[in-house]
């Protein structure tokens, strides 16, 4: 028995308390008029984990340890904060409210100490995963002589396991040798609509184990192993075990006197269980019944004890939900709440005077041991453990002198630039794919700078002299991650090497690539990651349609309009190789950024503040542009800001065409032969649809909340194209991503674009079909512009 047992068991209650009254007092704050969601689900959830998050947290966690924490839990971890100086009494009154404590454990929206965010549930779990690969290639690099591995723990619901990417997840930790993991589940044996399927934990231990996991099942407590010892405890034993979920539930819930007339009816008539049952009062039972491995601290730390390797460790808890609360094992407490007398009755039982609700040391008999016992705690002993990472300068733009280039093979001819020079920044980058590396153009960055794992494994084809193109072996040198096909676990990989310096101290530049279309396959661990404020870069190719051969299945739509209304992520689709080669240098560095939210009042973007960036880029070769001047200040400004004139309207301008992308040689082309006809056609080179819209919206905020002069990089541009010209947008990719530049100064518009999926043909036939083709928008402007018929127009 640890000496702390006692301590610990006074934080339990202290813990079980406060989180139960930060909901209920969330729930009785709130007017009805503002239409509030009772906080149902957290009060019985969050009970059950009390005693976990107690003996992890007090007893068993060093600093360099890291915990998701379930939804759920989030009063347990607020509470827990609170208790320890980290969490303000403002914000637990607050819960769920304006500015408060959030429903579920935020790195960027608490104040307290969050290691990962986990409000879409099954992602933080397989975050904690992909974080200790995280730490492990840090570790290989010896780039901090003092980093200490820790533990990444994961408190996990059992109806998270009902999520797909947890078992991706799985798959490819086994792949990369995972270690220093723990997965802690709260088997209370309920979800949100009922009772989970008997039988379920036999079915997680089988999985866990095919995958390299040590499994510990934590069945019973102090309380039901000992009664198993006296005559009649082997029938009581197995009568728990063979006990169905649903029936163990109900039971919890009505208690003692339930408790003892099942038993007795199913196996006290056998002379010794009777007297095993009559030599404890109604009150006794229940507790025996409801002392279940999870509750029991002393089970849960001789547990984690126990471990003293880093073998990837997964603990089935049994647990009851609603525990030491009138909410316990009722199947619908998950919606349920305390009403207030039944909260009354708690708050007796648990022997807090009306008026010292707050008070965290309320109950306390000797709150200066408490305060000493609390001071010497490991886990919390160095503070909070946000860490921070100097910034990795760029060497400038990579710039490419081919005449003709795809854009994806352009992003691959920079980073192989760049793996070639001994920068600062190129032995920070780390890429990762999820089984497409060569397919977008990584091979090479690969070729140079390897394949990281733990152990070293050559290159077989290499060893024997089999020519090959790809010179591709492991080592803990390497700087690139090959992942399986799931895109969810490239997100999520990219998203916790993207916190490495708020995790670890030191900055890595991730850099992932994936096909464009099925970005939207790992959309929901993108959307986690730019939740955590995670700093990443990746590559979506092929963009559009332009894969025309593979037919509809490897062509995007879409993902514009997701790069477009991602929070957290910029998004730019370069057309030309200078284009991308300024924007990857100021991607570099923009990741990096952590400023205040103050906007840039040249673009009224929030650029300070920094973030990740997504580059939708292309397999079709196009002809690079004549010379430019790389140096023109005002060319790479518009680069970055979204857009730039590639031909400025004149005075008379009759039609302008708006491009965003691949397009541009039937944007050119096109207006070419609309000139011929038509005055002072216009030219837009779009870039960023995403950062021209952002600051669009921005600015017209600001002027009415005073900035009378507020004017974004849109608004400049289009203010010199005359009122009743003709806007023509075109993009591979869905109308909708420029059709609003229209209404920015209020011209007619004809946006261009694809709405369905595609087609199996040439890229010829494809344009030709979805109307984005230079005969399109040449008859765009024939027929919705006015002026001079063009001659030599196409037919669509």
């Amino acid at each position: 028995m640890p000496a702390d047992l006692d301590m610990l068991k006074t934080i339990e209650q202290r813990l079980l308390w406060l989180s139960a009254w930060t909901v209920h007092n969330a729930n009785n704050i709130r007017p009805k008029e503002e239409g509030a969601v009772k906080v149902g689900g957290h009060q019985a959830s969050c009970a059950s984990m009390v005693p976990i998050m107690t003996a992890l947290y007090f007893h068993t966690l060093k600093p360099e340890d890291r915990v998701a924490v379930k939804p759920h839990a989030s009063p347990v971890f607020h509470a827990m904060q609170y208790l320890m100086g980290n969490q303000t009494r403002e914000k637990l009154e607050t819960f769920r409210g304006w500015g408060g404590a959030q429903s579920y454990p935020s790195r960027t929206k608490d104040v307290d100490d969050v290691d990962f965010s986990t409000g879409s549930v099954g992602l933080g779990v397989a975050a904690t995963a992909f974080n200790s690969l995280v730490q492990d290639y840090i570790a290989a690099k010896g780039w901090s002589k003092e980093m200490k591995l820790g533990r990444q723990v994961a408190l996990v619901g059992d109806a998270e396991l009902d999520e797909g990417n947890v078992y991706e997840c799985l798959q490819e930790g086994w792949k990369h040798d995972l270690r220093n993991t723990w997965w802690v589940i709260d088997y209370n044996r309920q979800s949100l609509d009922g009772v989970v399927h008997e039988g379920l934990w036999e079915k997680i231990d089988a999985i866990f184990k095919a995958f390299g996991w040590r499994t510990v099942v934590l069945r019973h407590g102090v309380l039901q192993r000992e009664a198993f010892k006296e005559p009649g405890g082997e029938a009581l034993k197995q009568w728990i075990q063979a006990c169905p979920n649903m029936d163990y539930s109900a039971l919890t819930y009505q208690g003692g006197a339930a408790w003892r007339k099942r038993l007795m009816n199913d196996i006290g008539d056998q002379g010794d269980v009777s007297k095993l049952l009559d030599k404890r009062s109604d009150e006794e039972l229940d507790a025996l019944m409801n002392n279940l491995g999870g509750q029991c601290l002393k089970t849960l730390t001789d547990a984690f004890d126990a471990i003293d390797d880093d073998k990837p460790t997964v603990f089935l808890a049994y647990t009851i939900k609603g525990w030491q609360t009138p909410l316990a094992g009722h199947k619908d407490n998950h919606g349920g709440i305390m009403n207030k007398a039944q909260f009354a009755d708690f708050q007796k039982q648990m022997g807090v005077p009306e008026g010292e609700e707050w008070e965290t040391f309320a109950t306390v008999d000797d709150p200066d041991a408490l305060k000493a016992f609390l001071n010497d705690v490991p886990f919390f002993s160095e503070g909070t453990r946000r860490y921070s990472a100097p910034e990795v300068r760029s060497p400038g733009p990579v710039w490419l002198d081919d005449r003709e280039l795809a854009t994806q093979a352009g992003f691959g001819k920079i980073l192989d630039s760049l793996a070639k020079s001994k920068s600062d920044l190129a032995d920070r980058i780390v890429t990762m794919s999820p089984d497409v590396t060569s397919s977008t153009n990584l091979s090479a960055w690969v070729n140079r700078r390897s394949l990281f794992a733990r152990r070293e494994v050559s290159d077989t084809f290499k060893e024997q002299s089999i020519p090959s193109t790809q010179k591709w072996e492991f080592s803990p040198d390497g700087q690139h991650f090959e992942l399986g096909i799931a895109e969810m676990n490239l997100f999520l990989l990219l998203g916790q090497a993207g916190l490495a310096h708020s995790h670890f101290g030191e900055r890595l530049i991730p850099i992932g690539t994936l096909y464009d279309p099925f970005v939207m396959r790992g959309l929901d661990a993108l959307n986690y990651a730019c939740y955590q404020d995670a700093r990443f870069i990746f590559a979506g190719t092929p963009s559009g349609i332009t894969l025309a051969p593979e037919g509809g299945a490897h062509q995007s739509v879409g993902t514009q309009l997701i790069g477009m209304s991602q929070d957290g992520l910029v998004s730019f689709e370069p057309a030309f190789l200078d284009e991308l080669s300024i924007i990857m240098d100021w991607s570099f560095d923009y990741l990096q950024r952590s400023g205040e939210n103050d906007p840039d009042e040249r673009t009224w973007l929030r650029d300070e503040t920094g973030g990740s960036v997504y580059l939708r880029l292309s397999t079709r070769p196009i002809e690079q542009l004549g010379p430019r001047n790389r140096d023109d200040e005002e060319f790479r400004r518009g680069v970055v800001d979204g857009a730039y004139w590639l031909r400025e309207p004149g005075p008379n301008c009759e039609v302008v065409i708006a491009y965003q992308g691949v397009v541009a040689p039937e944007a050119i082309e096109a207006a070419g032969r609309i000139g011929n006809d038509r005055r002072d056609i216009g030219v837009l080179a779009v870039t960023s649809a995403d950062r021209l819209n952002s600051g669009w919206t921005a600015a017209r905020r600001a002027r009415a909340r005073g900035h009378s002069s507020a004017m974004s990089q849109i608004e400049r541009l289009m203010a010199k194209v005359p009122r009743d010209a003709t806007l023509i947008t075109v993009t591979d990719g869905h109308p909708a991503t420029l059709a609003w530049i229209g209404s920015v100064a209020g011209h007619m518009t004809a946006p261009l674009g694809v709405e369905h999926f595609g087609q199996t043909g040439t890229i010829p036939d494809l344009y030709k079909h979805y109307q984005i083709n230079t005969d399109a928008i040449v008859n765009a402007a024939q027929h919705l512009s006015a002026g001079r018929r063009i001659r030599l127009a196409g037919k669509v």
